[in-house]
């Protein structure tokens, strides 16, 4: 697989975001299975595999540390910290956690679950409005100077803060939401990125699976999948917003590719500092999106797309209301 420059850290074009061997998207899958699938993944061509301690809390780390063991001086792992995360206990407190004393215990425990002596790409998991992004930055600072962290990242920041925070310490990756149906960081976030000379990581790049078009407007999903209280995915809005999919379809078969495919193609095509990261649990998903790098879509391809997206109007809000407040500050 060809590679991609995030600041100054290579990786695979297209990453692997092991959130859903959480409970994400349901009763988290088999560990055994879980690990095959990651391994199968690395063999595949990827080297950047992201997590981060809110997934579990913790296990996520500690299964993605355990895959990744054989294979770590090849790959490149991310892994975030930002909630209100007991370091004793794994509760979950309300609110967000980037006090710079918190910041330096949790990474040496990130260390741990790991099973490395070192984190690639340590994200800030959202912008704490407690914390100012300098000391925020400086703790990380702290943590690359001590050799514990290799680069520093931030999640749906806004493009000052990014600003703010690469003033103290470089900042190399930010990772948002970015997708054919979530373009959010298009006008400010992405200009920012490109000026500072800063990789570009859009998360959810298949729209938590329905830009793959296998998921159908009565399709019911468990209790714990947090698609069952997301505002895009009420029964309404997945049949509203299937025209997306339709032009993805279109798309796909006059090129020979799935939905899922062109939907990650056109990721790649924006912008060369954009490295897509997806997730499934299912190894026949890997191999499909990983498809996407073979797919070079044309001038003619990427205008047709942008026509028929301008007709469409999304319906629904990427993420429930107490989420998204979070994000772009």
């Amino acid at each position: 697989m060809k590679t991609r420059m995030l600041g100054d850290l290579r990786a695979s074009e297209l990453g692997f975001g092991t959130m859903s061997f959480a409970s994400t998207y349901g009763p988290a899958p088999d560990k055994a299975e879980a690990i095959k699938v990651i391994r199968g993944a690395h063999d595949l061509g990827v080297t950047l595999f992201d997590t981060a301690e809110a997934y579990g809390p913790w296990t996520n780390e500690e299964l993605v540390g355990e895959a990744l063991t054989p294979v770590r001086d090849q790959v490149v792992i991310a892994t975030k910290f930002g909630w209100n995360i007991d370091p004793q206990t794994g509760e979950r407190r309300p609110g967000l956690n980037s006090r710079p004393d918190h910041i330096i215990q949790v990474a040496d425990a990130m260390l741990r679950r790991l099973g490395t002596d070192h984190i690639d790409l340590l994200y800030q998991h959202r912008v704490d409005p407690e914390v100012p992004i300098e000391d925020v930055a400086g703790a990380v600072k702290g943590l690359i100077e001590a050799g514990k962290v290799r680069c520093f990242g931030l999640s749906e920041a806004a493009a000052s803060t990014i600003r703010r925070a690469h003033a103290v310490q470089p900042v190399t990756a930010v990772q948002s939401e970015y997708s054919l149906w979530t373009r959010d960081p298009e006008p400010e976030v992405l200009p920012v990125c490109e000026e500072l000379g800063i990789g570009f990581v859009p998360w959810s790049p298949l729209g938590a699976g329905y830009l793959t078009g296998k998921v159908s407007a009565d399709q019911a999903f468990d209790a714990s999948d947090f698609r069952s209280h997301s505002p895009r995915f009420t029964p309404q809005a997945r049949a509203a917003n299937q025209k997306l999919v339709e032009v993805l379809e279109v798309v796909g078969a006059f090129r020979g590719a799935t939905p899922a495919q062109v939907a990650l193609a056109w990721l790649l095509a924006r912008k060369p500092f954009i490295v897509p990261i997806f997730g499934t649990r299912r190894l026949d998903r890997v191999r499909e999106n990983l498809g996407a790098a073979a797919l070079d879509l044309t001038a003619g391809d990427l205008d047709a797309i942008e026509a028929q997206l301008a007709t469409i109007e999304i319906v629904g809000d990427r993420l429930p209301a107490a989420i998204l407040q979070l994000s772009y500050r």
